[in-house]
């Protein structure tokens, strides 16, 4: 991960740097490089054994001028309030770009999920929900899963935010299990929507995807997933990753098999190919597609050289150091970047939470389609407008038209 700090002056350089060509004025910088709210918050949470544990969390609420704060809640180890900021400012610009009612916000709990038992995880849940509860709600601020969370983590906080609240209150908190008013493509929905991605780059860079090779680093939810539906759409997946090594198999690795990885179903090892030790093995191997899909700064000006993709596919946060994109971009390798990427899974929250706000839901094919439909959409948005401005970069096209419609709303709305 990057070090304290340094991955919220990636966003800000990013940021500035929209502002500049999409020519802002400086004011508007001054307003968005700074949240509207930041809640630190204490969670105790009595051990297993006895003994009481107080955990540190946050939530980040950065923009609200298009709409609720929305974002995830990221369970982690090695996380900052810095990083928070950094994550919650381009969950307002993912937000934007996609045409959502949405701002942006982002949660964290510095914890290793790992490491805590199943009572002690619901218990750190539960307490996160009753501290930031004050300050969110269906039409103010909605909670989803992040790193290190899942569906059930959201179940056991819509439960808790539904006890004080004295009412069931489905739409407070997105991506929860099917049967607690979820969508079954929320789990998937960020994976397929950077396989989207990927599918409708490769129809604009060569004749499709079709027999194309593609490394992913990292098999959680985005990683396998992704592979699982880029496989479905005729790509050969020839390198992956976990945090303790990689699988490399240039005959192709099953997508299947990186699935039942993800879901606890098999070892790591027993994915078919060759087993390294080195979990960052996927960023080297000779392939078409690189998806990048685990934590941050992963790619960096030390290590960008040994980088042999033609395509660079953004499914995790911040995975491209500004420096290193640049320097992909001088040899001719495109970078999507995770502000158009990754959006899948917020879209896919929104089709929930209009869902839950209605008391409706449409069946797994149809929420798909419509997922589907605003991912080409959004790419087909960001591909124009970077093939008009030639010294851009696709993060440039994609960052200055998010915040175009975040300024329009500010000067309409008086706040500039």
């Amino acid at each position: 991960m990057a070090a304290a700090g340094e991955f919220l002056n990636y966003v800000l350089r990013s940021l500035k740097r929209g502002v500049e060509l999409g020519g802002f004025p400086d004011d508007f910088y001054k307003i968005i490089a700074k949240p509207q709210r930041i809640l630190a918050v204490s969670i105790p949470v009595k051990m297993d054994n006895g003994s009481y544990e107080v955990f540190e969390g946050y939530r980040v609420q950065h923009c609200d001028v298009l709409g609720p704060f929305k974002g995830g809640v990221r369970f982690h180890p090695e996380v900052t309030l810095a990083d928070d900021v950094a994550l919650a400012m381009l969950m307002t610009l993912k937000n934007s770009l996609a045409g959502l009612p949405y701002g942006g916000a982002k949660g964290a709990v510095r914890v290793d999920p790992k490491k805590l038992s199943q009572r002690e995880l619901e218990a750190l849940a539960r307490g996160y929900a009753r501290a930031i509860a004050p300050l969110i709600g269906d039409v103010v601020d909605i909670p989803a899963p992040d790193v290190g969370t899942n569906a059930q983590i959201m179940a056991w906080m819509v439960d808790e935010y539904s006890k004080i609240a004295g009412r069931n209150a489905p739409a407070v908190f997105t991506s929860k299990p099917p049967e607690l008013w979820g969508n079954p493509v929320r789990e998937y929905s960020t994976g397929y929507g950077v396989a989207v991605a990927t599918r409708e780059t490769a129809k604009k860079l060569w004749d499709g995807l079709e027999g194309k090779t593609v490394a992913v680093h990292g098999a959680g939810n985005t990683g396998a997933w992704a592979a699982y539906w880029l496989e479905k759409m005729g790509a050969k997946i020839v390198a992956v990753s976990s945090t303790n090594g990689a699988v490399i198999n240039e005959k192709g690795i099953p997508a299947e098999a990186v699935l039942r990885y993800y879901q606890r179903e098999i070892p790591f090892d027993a994915i078919p190919g060759s087993f390294v030790k080195d979990p960052d093995a996927p960023l080297y191997v000779e392939a078409d597609v690189l998806v990048p899909a685990a934590v941050e700064n992963v790619i960096r000006g030390d290590n960008v050289g040994r980088v042999r993709a033609r395509l660079v596919v953004e499914g995790a946060n911040g995975p491209t150091a500004p420096d290193a994109e640049k320097m992909l971009y001088e040899r001719g390798v495109v970078v999507v970047p995770d502000v158009l990427a990754n959006a899948g899974g917020v879209v896919m929250s929104y089709l929930e939470w209009v869902e839950n706000l209605q008391w409706y839901i449409w069946d797994e094919e149809e929420t798909r389609r419509r997922l589907e439909t605003i991912m080409i959409n959004n790419f087909a948005k960001v591909y124009a407008r970077w093939e008009k401005e030639k010294e851009w970069t696709m993060r440039d096209a994609a960052i200055a038209t998010a915040l175009e419609r975040i300024y329009k709303a500010m000067k309409l709305r008086g706040w500039i």
